[in-house]
Formats: C-alpha cells, sequence, structure tokens
C-alpha cells in the first residue's frame, strides 16, 4: 500500500519515530498534569515558551535544536515561577494568574519572531512552531526527543511515590515532610522538556491536546494511577501513529492530525468504557430505573392484596400506568417468581420483598419525624425516594435508635424484620418470634411439620447444644432441629 511504502522513506521513519516518543513523554506527564487540575497550566507552559525561542535564535545566531532547547526550558520556567508567584502573593484567581501570564509571554514571542522575519531577515515561521513540522525533523530533534523520553521516565519512575502522594493528598504529603511545591516545580521541569520536545511534531497550540487527551482516555478506562499512566502513554502512541498515517492518506498536516486521532480515541472510550462509558452508565439508570418501579409495582400489589382488592385494573390505577405498560413489568415480576403465575397474586417470596420495601419506607418515616423534627406531611416522599436504596443494616440500626417502633407516625404498622432462626439465636436481646407462614421451599415447609413446627407457631426462647437447635415455647414444651435446617428457616420477632 502507498502509505506502508512513504512510512518506510527515511524522512517519514524520523517523523513516527519523533511522534511516538511526544506521544510517550506527554502521555506520562499528562496522566499527573490532569489529575492536579493543572490542565491550563500545561496549555500555559506550551505557549510561554516562544520568548525562549526567539531570544535562542538570537543568542546562537539561527536555528539551532540545543538553542531552542535551552531557551525554552528556561521560558517555561520562568512562566510557571510567574504564575505560581502572582497566585500566591496577588489577590488573582488562580486560572486568571494562568492566563495572564501565558498570554503575556506568548504575545512577546510572536512579536519577536515577527521581528525578526521581518528586519533581521531570518527564516523563521510562526506556524512551524504553532502547529509543528513533524516531516522537517531532523537527527537532533530525535536525539532531543529520546532524551525528554528517557528524563520523564526515570524521573516518574525515581519519584513516583512523592508524585502521587502530592498529587492525592497534598495535606498529608505536607505532614510527611515531602516538601510539596519543590515536587510542583520538579513537574513543571518535566513539562517544559516534554512541551519543548513536542515543537517539531504538534507544535506550542496543539501540545495541550498530547497531553490532555490521552491521560483523559485513560481515566475513562481506569482508576489506578499506574495503569492510568501506562494507558496514556500507550495512547499517546496509538494517536501518533495514525495521525502519521491518517496525515498520509489524506494528505494533509500530521500534528492536527495526531490531535484529532487522539480526540477520537477519547470520543470512543467516553462511549464505550467498560465502567464510565456513556452506554454503560445509560444501562446503569435504566437498570436501576427498572428496578425502582418493579419494586414499585410489588409494593402497591402487596398494599392491595392486603385488602384482597388486588387486579390488573386496580392496580394500573394504583400506579397511574397504561395496560401495555404494566403488563411488561407483570411478565418480569412472574419470570423473577415474585408473581404467581397461575393467579395474580404475590408469591411468598413476592411478599417478602415487599415487606421489606413497606418497613424501610415506614421506618424512614418514622426517623424523620422523630429524629430529624419533619412534619408528618412532609416525609412521604422523601421515603418514596429512599426506600429503594436502604440496606438491611442501615434499617436495622435506625430500628434501634427509634427502639423498635411498631406504628409510623401515620399509624400504618411497620413489618418487623424477617431472621433466619440462627441469626435470632445470636441476637443480643432476644425476643419472642414467630416461625412465618410460607418458608423458601415447601420441602422446609415439610421439613418443620414433621418436627411439629407449624406455621405461626410462637416460641419463647431458642438456643444451640451440639449440633441442634432447641426451641421452647411459653408452656415449657420443647423441639429439636438439626443446625442446617435451622439456618434456612425464617422466623419473625413479635
Amino acid at each position: 500500500m502507498e502509505w506502508i511504502d512513504l512510512l518506510q522513506q527515511d524522512w517519514a521513519f524520523r517523523a513516527l519515530l519523533a511522534s511516538i516518543m511526544v506521544g510517550i513523554s506527554c502521555g506520562i506527564l499528562g496522566a499527573f498534569i490532569v489529575l492536579r487540575n493543572m490542565s491550563l497550566v500545561g496549555d500555559a507552559l506550551s505557549h510561554a515558551i516562544l520568548p525562549g525561542v526567539v531570544f535562542a535564535f538570537v543568542l546562537f545566531g539561527g536555528y539551532s535544536v540545543w538553542g531552542f532547547f535551552l531557551g525554552s526550558v528556561a521560558a517555561g520556567l520562568l512562566a510557571a515561577l510567574l504564575i505560581t508567584w502572582i497566585q500566591n502573593n496577588i489577590q488573582t484567581r488562580n486560572d486568571a494568574a494562568i492566563g495572564i501570564v501565558f498570554t503575556a509571554m506568548f504575545s512577546i514571542g510572536v512579536i519577536g519572531i515577527s521581528h525578526l522575519s521581518r528586519n533581521e531577515g531570518a527564516h523563521i515561521d510562526l506556524k512551524d512552531f504553532l502547529f509543528g513540522n513533524v516531516l522537517g525533523v531532523s537527527d537532533q530533534d530525535l536525539v532531543l526527543s529520546f532524551l525528554v523520553l528517557l528524563v520523564v521516565v526515570v524521573g516518574i519512575i525515581l519519584f513516583y511515590r512523592p508524585l502521587f502522594i502530592t498529587t492525592f493528598q497534598s495535606v498529608v504529603a505536607k505532614t510527611m515532610g515531602i516538601r510539596v511545591e519543590l515536587v510542583h516545580y520538579f513537574l513543571m521541569l518535566l513539562l517544559s522538556f516534554a512541551v519543548v520536545s513536542a515543537l517539531q511534531t504538534v507544535g506550542v497550540i496543539l501540545v495541550v491536546a498530547m497531553l490532555i487527551t490521552p491521560a483523559s482516555t485513560a481515566l475513562l478506562l481506569s482508576d489506578r494511577l499506574k495503569n492510568v499512566i501506562f494507558l496514556s502513554a500507550l495512547i499517546g502512541i496509538i494517536a501518533a501513529i495514525g495521525g502519521m498515517v491518517a496525515a498520509i492518506l489524506f494528505d494533509t498536516t500530521p500534528g492536527p492530525a495526531i490531535a484529532i486521532v487522539a480526540t477520537l480515541m477519547y470520543l470512543l472510550a467516553a462511549i464505550f468504557a467498560p465502567e464510565k462509558g456513556f452506554f454503560v452508565r445509560y444501562w446503569i439508570r435504566t437498570k436501576e430505573r427498572w428496578k425502582v418501579e418493579s419494586e414499585d409495582v410489588l409494593k402497591e400489589a402487596y398494599s392491595l392484596q392486603l385488602k384482597e382488592e388486588l387486579t390488573l385494573e386496580s392496580l394500573g390505577e394504583k400506579l397511574g400506568w397504561n395496560k401495555g405498560k404494566l403488563n411488561r413489568f407483570i411478565q418480569q415480576l412472574k419470570q423473577q417468581d415474585l408473581i404467581q403465575k397461575s393467579e395474580f397474586q404475590l408469591t411468598s417470596k413476592g411478599r417478602k420483598k415487599a415487606e421489606k420495601l413497606v418497613r424501610a419506607h415506614r421506618l424512614w418515616e418514622t426517623y424523620l419525624v422523630n429524629k430529624m423534627g419533619m412534619d408528618a406531611s412532609q416525609i412521604h416522599e422523601e421515603a418514596e425516594r429512599l426506600e429503594h436504596h436502604l440496606t438491611e443494616e442501615i434499617l436495622s440500626e435506625v430500628d434501634e435508635v427509634l427502639d423498635f417502633p411498631s406504628l409510623d407516625p401515620h399509624g400504618s404498622p411497620i413489618p418487623d424484620k424477617i431472621h433466619f432462626l440462627a441469626e435470632e439465636i445470636k441476637r443480643e436481646v432476644p425476643k419472642d418470634f414467630e416461625v412465618i407462614d410460607e418458608q423458601q421451599s415447601s420441602k422446609i415447609s415439610s421439613q418443620l411439620w414433621k418436627l411439629g413446627v407449624g406455621p405461626n407457631s410462637r416460641w419463647k426462647r431458642a438456643y444451640m447444644m451440639g449440633q441442634e437447635v432447641h426451641l421452647e415455647d411459653g408452656s415449657g414444651n420443647e423441639i429439636r432441629i438439626p443446625s442446617v435446617l435451622a439456618s434456612l428457616i425464617e422466623v419473625r420477632s413479635v
């Protein structure tokens, strides 16, 4: 293919190699820049180095890779110092200080280049610095890019721990004796190196894309810093290669093409990332909404069933849903064995789940009135929203704080928590309990019946002895149950 033949040519290979090294350097540093909310600082340094280029051109009497490097790094560090000084000593917002410094220095650089081109007869093309000229990469540029990459990689490896701590916990870092400001300036130094090495590939304007976009893409794919650093560097490499190929195929400028490829990769991650992508988050929101609405169906069906008024029509009217929507949920609940398939009634499993929702709703209403001082007329919507998200641990704690209330603020009974018999034995303050009428399976109910434990039978005491659980009623009668079976029996305090 033509583009493969072109990449095998010497100038194209140098351009590709330089782009890859810049992609790795910027990708690694970009992970820290983005996590530290310093994206605008990276943009500022990339623009602020322009006066250093002008100064180096004058000092070295013409184009010099190493002269540009030294001048650019000096200008970058000066910009970082000025920004920090303004932020610490003058009442100016942080982002404003960055904008003031980099626009001033960038303007000085543009004026200097224009003056040299007009009056000194020097051949300095401003757009090469702004947008890069990767096809003009020399051997010296490759050496510079390699050295910068080496310094960045070694610097990150050696100072990973202080960089990690200061990135996430700067206050803790200070208490550990880490000089946060020194780490900050070290990162700025590495950033200046990376920006200078990117001059030939993407230029001062587009270098911010190589710093921010790969790192932002990596953060959508992972939350572990080491993984983010690796992925960011890898994305930088892919963007460099993809941009070069795109530039050849579409006969366009390589620098902007590299930035566009990096952006396309970010968009793909934003849509398809396993945990943070749009589709995954949309699916999670849809699943959560379906869960909430399914539980609303169960709760309202339970309320109507207690009144012996449960019909498809009465349930639809209570929920305010049309028949089509209600039928979809009913079929799903039947598949989950929460609604009987033979007749329109909740199964034992469905009633238990509905009771948990009613318990959560009424307990939370009671808490809002008794502990938060809210009026009974104000609490329904809040309890309606939270009943789907309150865990059993939270509800048990609320129940204890409220001293195990039996009625909610509206006078409605609060269903008691269903325990397994083995849990009931372990409770510090045991209460009288009853075996609920319908167990998890008919086999358990059958075994209990054979042992003399009928549905809704009440017991005063339960204790463990060997491999058996002993049940005692108020009359002194005792029944022994195997411990394995006891762990499956559901009971309710009374």
